[in-house]
């Protein structure tokens, strides 16, 4: 394997690493939000679990750059 590819192959392993850790943090964030109640309507609540429960399931499938997307979605509307 040539050095080049080597350092490629080395800096994705490392960015999905990243995600992976980035995933939790995330979920933790929006679970800390969520249990000061915040003020959002019935549909913007129903919108941030159900962004929650994807992105947690997209983080144990693995696929963390759409699970960092997804969570980033309910911590939007949550406003952190």
């Amino acid at each position: 394997m040539s050095m080049r590819k080597l350092i490629l192959v080395a800096g994705l392993l490392a960015s999905t690493s990243a995600f992976a850790f980035h995933c939790p943090a995330d979920m933790k964030k929006i679970d800390d939000a969520l249990a000061k109640n915040p003020t959002l309507s019935a549909e913007q609540m129903a919108e941030v679990k159900k962004a929650r429960a994807d992105g947690e399931a997209l983080h144990k499938a693995g696929k963390h750059q759409e699970s960092v997307d997804t969570l980033a979605k309910a911590m939007k509307a949550l406003g952190i």
